[in-house]
């Protein structure tokens, strides 16, 4: 007998079935109704709503029976823990498939990167699907660890889950015909094509939209998304740790375009996954802002198999992959059980299947030039000076004409008035690239602060109050491998090792949140007043978010989408 035989007849109630949840209610996101339903499970998938026998039978006694949640957009190494421990956190709480751009890494290790990844999430408790990252580098006004071009792409799309083309956020290189851009849209055909375009409206949107990308991420505003909505993309709902966008979107959400909304949750951190939740929390948040339950159950599940064509995920019906959230109810929609490909993986809240070990990385990531003190001198020159000004809670900056403490004609950092020097360190081939720059808002009155994570391209970045402690700072990262660490007086305070491609620990998220926590802790010792300054110090380099920002090549005019020098010159 063939598998789909086998199927056939546990379905006509010929042959016993694997395991029968009996006495629940199904959340039927097809039909858009509840009822009362046995779900009959056999070789991994769902065969009916009765069966003939069973050889292990779930009493549910009226529990909600819900297909299991999708995240259709999410860089797992914002977690910075590795796929299996990122599996442990968040399948718990329901979520059975991601589709993952693993642009963080690939900008590290390149095509290596993404092959990681995919080694990484095989025999694993979820499906974790690729996207595969368009923009690597982001820019070219920074250093990146690898590119990634047409050709390289090509090589990797043929393998199992790899979907299609993550975000494409070189916009401009869309709608004026790149030719590199355009092989790359050329090379998806018709696989799905993910957007990234803040603020594109008109006739850029249109152009945008034409090439075949189907959806975006990046609303901040209803008319933003109802424009994007008309045009025909799917508007993703996101809820992550620094861009949180679900409150203010939902409002637009209505019974008849729900079937154009997906929930995401980008870039979420790990205490923030541990204390609030993944997807069961935007559930949980719809369902309390008035969100119909089976229009929010649809968003976490449907919505996403459809949009990228995973025909067999997302429902609870005949025929599909038994991966199921067991809720206790349709108001607080706690997650109680989950089943993945038929067998029960977690149980109130905690995984009861074994992992495997990580995937072995075998690559360095720490490679930086010659470096001392000197390599943080700035020299005083006429003017004010260009001072990335922080904006708390947000990853936009602003552009402040500020001028500097000066000592000995040197910049030095002004504790009195918050202006800290910034640097930041190439570490993929050994440059010696060291951009600087200043900073407001960090609020440092002794030591330094430094993190590999740095978006996009995960140079070292580091900010203090002395030359001396970011080198010493600067060095730490290095010697680790990779991490977060505040210094003060040459000696560490705490840190955190990100021993994989300076960006993912191998331990449990739990003991890397309480890591992160150790690191801002030891930051607000010297003074920082920002909430999470490791998460604002990765932002900072990121040249494609406004206004001002700071690579290993030097200060960023985002708007301007130029480098520049750091003093205006007399005025």
């Amino acid at each position: 007998m063939n598998p789909w035989e086998e199927l056939i007849a546990a379905a006509h109630g010929e042959i016993e079935v694997d395991l029968l949840l009996a006495g629940g209610n199904v959340a039927n996101v097809l039909s858009g109704e509840v009822h009362r339903a046995d779900v009959a499970i056999h070789k991994g998938r769902i065969v009916g709503f009765d069966c003939a026998g069973a050889s292990r039978t779930l009493e549910l006694d009226g529990k909600i029976i819900a297909p299991g949640f999708i995240d259709s957009h999410v860089h797992i190494e914002s977690s910075m823990v590795t796929v299996p421990e990122y599996a442990r956190a968040v399948v718990p709480r329901g979520t059975t498939t991601v589709v993952a751009d693993p642009h963080e890494i690939a900008n590290v290790w390149g095509e290596a990167g993404i092959r990681y990844m995919l080694e990484s999430s095989r025999d694993v408790p979820l499906n974790v699907f690729i996207m595969l990252p368009s923009c690597v580098p982001a820019t070219n006004l920074e250093s990146a660890g690898a590119a990634l071009g047409a050709d390289a792409l090509a090589g990797l799309l043929p393998e199992e889950r790899v979907l299609g083309l993550a975000e494409v956020m070189n916009y401009p290189g869309v709608i004026f015909r790149d030719p590199e851009m355009m092989k790359k849209l050329a090379l998806a055909g018709r696989r799905p094509v993910d957007g990234h375009a803040p603020g594109l409206t008109g006739r850029d949107l249109s152009a945008y939209i034409s090439a075949g990308i189907r959806s975006d991420h990046e609303c901040t505003t209803i008319d933003e998304a109802r424009e994007k909505l008309r045009s025909g993309m799917y508007i993703m709902l996101r809820e992550g740790s620094a861009a949180k966008n679900l409150l203010d979107l939902l409002p637009l959400v209505t019974a008849k375009n729900a079937r154009q909304f997906l929930f995401v949750s980008d870039d979420r951190h790990p205490a923030d996954i541990l204390q609030e939740g993944h997807i069961d929390f935007m559930v949980k948040t719809a369902i309390e802002q008035g969100l119909d339950p089976i229009i929010a159950l649809q968003i976490s599940s449907l919505n996403a198999a459809q949009y990228f064509g995973l025909s067999d995920l997302g429902a609870i019906a005949p025929g599909y992959r038994a991966d199921i959230a067991v809720l206790d109810g349709l108001e607080q929609t706690r997650v109680v059980l989950v089943i993945k490909d038929g067998k029960v993986v977690a149980k109130d809240g905690e995984l009861i299947v074994p992992l495997k070990a990580p995937a072995n990385a075998g690559h360095k990531s720490m490679q930086i030039g010659p470096i001392g003190p000197r390599s943080f001198e700035i020299k005083a020159e006429r003017g004010p000076a260009r001072v990335i000004g922080v904006v708390p809670n947000q990853i936009i900056t602003k552009a402040l004409p500020l001028l500097p403490k000066i000592k000995d004609g040197k910049v030095v950092s002004d504790v009195d008035r918050d202006i800290l020097k910034m640097a930041v360190v190439e570490r993929h081939k050994a440059t010696g690239n060291v951009g600087l720059g200043l900073v407001q808002g960090f609020g440092l009155a002794s030591g330094a602060i430094a993190s590999s994570v740095a978006h996009d391209s995960h140079n070292i970045v580091a900010v203090g109050v002395s030359d001396e402690d970011m080198l010493a700072a600067v060095l730490a990262v290095k010697e680790m491998g990779g991490g977060l660490v505040a210094v003060a007086d040459g000696k560490m305070l705490a840190s955190l090792p990100l021993p994989v491609a300076g960006l993912l620990s191998e331990r449990c998220m739990r003991d890397v949140a309480e890591g992160i926590a150790e690191c801002i802790a030891a930051a607000a010792g010297l003074g920082c007043k920002l909430e999470d300054p490791f998460m604002t110090l990765s932002f900072l380099c990121l040249p494609v978010i406004p206004e001002l920002k700071l690579t290993d090549k030097g200060l960023v005019d985002v708007k301007a989408f130029r480098l520049v020098p750091m003093f205006l010159g007399e005025r």
